[in-house]
């Protein structure tokens, strides 16, 4: 038990000493600094002359030398660790969100407003398109896109999630509006981005695809028409009922797996929950809650369903990158933070 109390006291001190250096250099505020200070007395207290606690364990009838005490002392430390890591939670979240609401501030801010008056007014499709160093690529993915379907002006928007390939310029010189986020936050965000912007812009019916070549922008007159018809709300491109190019057999699996588990959850067969090519009415996208900002592609179809909207499937092809590196990460660590996200949104 003295080792204890050494170790403890050595432990304590040095802490005091870490907490008053973080403050000087304006990395914990006061008031973090005054708690690390409570703490450290409180335990050194315990270390050096734990008897001046004997009236606090008396009032709970914790017997000297039962080891009550000690497990009292315990359990209070647990309470207090536990109220901390909520509290750090708090301010972590409160950090999150602020951030996340500047960048998406920031982003609409930067879009080519003055440009987008000059797209034909009536019905309109806006096509998002998030980009992360596609520079390769998004050109040939605008330039593809018809002008109009069935009456509906089509009016392609690249969101650049801050590339540093001129990715944003390559997608205005292709005839698309753009905005570049000042940071680099994640697919979801970037979405995000764009449906604001869509919303304000007067949109119909609202697409997403990807600006890697990998959705074929000559397909959206197929994804489209269920919304047109009125006999959807959100329309998801599936390859598993119309083509593919596989790039990996475990990718492959995952995208069976992830639809089988999507389907039992909200009971409604989905045979392609990882495809980023869909359309959403524009009624049905603001009741939407988005909150992910990285593997956010199972997130709109889980929410439309989660708010009870007409979603159906139809047949489009999925190609394999036409040029430059892939941005997702090794399959396990994205298996796991696409459960993650599937899970989160579920919950909600």
């Amino acid at each position: 038990m003295i080792a204890l109390r050494i170790l403890g006291g050595i432990f304590t001190v040095a802490f005091f000493v870490l907490a008053f250096v973080r403050y000087r250099r304006r990395q914990i505020s006061r008031l973090n600094l005054i708690i690390s200070w409570l703490i450290s007395l409180v335990v050194l207290v315990l270390a050096i002359a734990p008897s001046l606690f004997n009236p606090l364990f008396e009032v709970f009838n914790f017997e000297q030398g039962s080891g009550e005490r000690l497990t009292a002392v315990l359990l209070f430390a647990v309470l207090v660790l536990f109220g901390l890591v909520i509290r750090m939670q708090s301010e972590a979240d409160t950090s999150e969100r602020s951030i996340r609401l500047l960048v998406e501030s920031l982003g609409q801010a930067d879009f080519d407003w003055d440009a987008a008056e000059r797209f034909p007014q009536g019905e309109r499709i806006v096509v998002i398109s998030p980009a992360y160093n596609e520079a390769e690529n998004v050109g040939a993915v605008i330039e593809a896109m018809p002008k109009e379907i069935d009456g509906h002006h089509v009016l392609p928007i690249v969101i650049d999630d801050h590339s540093d390939d001129g990715t944003a310029d390559t997608a205005r010189a292709a005839g698309a509006l753009a905005a570049s986020l000042p940071i680099r936050r994640g697919g979801g965000l970037a979405l995000r981005v764009g449906y604001d912007i869509a919303l304000r812009l007067g949109a119909d019916i609202i697409v997403t695809i990807d600006a890697d070549g990998q959705h074929q922008p000559e397909e959206l007159p197929t994804l489209v028409r269920p919304i047109i018809d009125g006999a959807a709300d959100h329309v998801n491109g599936s390859r598993m009922l119309g083509d593919f190019e596989r790039e990996s057999l475990i990718r492959h699996m995952g995208v069976h797996f992830f639809s089988r588990i999507v389907t039992l959850l909200t009971g409604q067969r989905v045979t392609d929950i990882s495809s980023g090519y869909r359309a959403t009415r524009a009624d049905t996208l603001r009741k939407l809650i988005l909150e992910q900002d990285q593997f956010w592609t199972s997130e709109v179809t889980i929410e439309a369903l989660r708010q009870h909207a007409r979603v159906v499937e139809v047949p489009v092809t999925f190609l394999t990158r036409r040029g430059g590196v892939s941005k997702k990460p090794k399959s396990l660590r994205y298996g796991w933070n696409f459960s993650k996200a599937i899970v989160k949104t579920w919950l909600r």
